[in-house]
């Protein structure tokens, strides 16, 4: 019976991660709370490793989790056209992002907690992409047409749904990020694979 207690604790934090680290409250409290959070650089050396990081889940209920998704849309929305943030651009590696729904009417911005991809479409989309964090950077990348996704709210909710086009597109992008790849990095990787034109395109195994 003394294990039980301790089970429950490990399946909690594998379910929705761990609490935040003292450096975490830190950032994400600093100067006033109603305020964009600073974008990370990759041309900053520190801040280019934040964005190398792999990020993990985070509590869903938790305080800081909702200051820091604040943070991140404010963050966002003082951008020129930005469409997506993910959590380690803000310099906080926790499964976080923010994507724009072009896939709704009016499209709005939607948040998504511990995000994960589901399934993938073996069809691809090739379209262009830049990043917030890498100044000066564009090129052209394949991503999976239609994805699943399982994510959860701040209520601790989970979702699951569909979804395709653009948005899927720039879902990629951002969970890309909570990996800790960067478009910079991932055109390399591109570039040594072939792709055959179908009604969108498919990779040659």
């Amino acid at each position: 019976m003394k294990k039980f207690p301790f089970i429950l604790l490990l399946i909690s934090i594998i379910t929705f991660g761990q609490k935040f680290t003292k450096s975490e409250i830190s950032r994400i409290t600093n100067g006033s709370i109603e305020t964009a959070l600073p974008i990370f650089q990759t041309s900053d050396s520190l801040q280019h490793q934040v964005l190398l990081n792999q990020s993990v889940d985070v509590k869903p209920k938790n305080q800081y989790t909702k200051t820091l998704v604040n943070r991140m849309k404010l963050a966002l929305l003082s951008t020129q056209g930005g469409v997506g943030i993910a959590a380690p651009q803000v310099g906080i590696n926790r499964n976080i992002i923010w994507a724009k729904r072009f896939d709704k009417a009016e499209n709005p911005l939607e948040y998504f907690i511990n995000p994960k991809i589901l399934w993938r479409s073996e069809v691809l989309n090739l379209g262009p992409e830049g990043d917030l964090s890498i100044e000066i950077f564009r090129d052209y990348f394949y991503r999976s047409q239609v994805i699943q996704l399982e994510y959860y709210d701040l209520d601790g909710k989970k979702y699951t749904e569909i979804v395709e086009g653009f948005t899927a597109v720039i879902l990629q992008h951002e969970i890309d990020h909570l990996s800790g790849i960067l478009i910079s990095d991932k055109i390399e990787d591109q570039k040594s694979k072939s792709f055959e034109k179908v009604e969108f395109y498919q990779l040659i195994p």
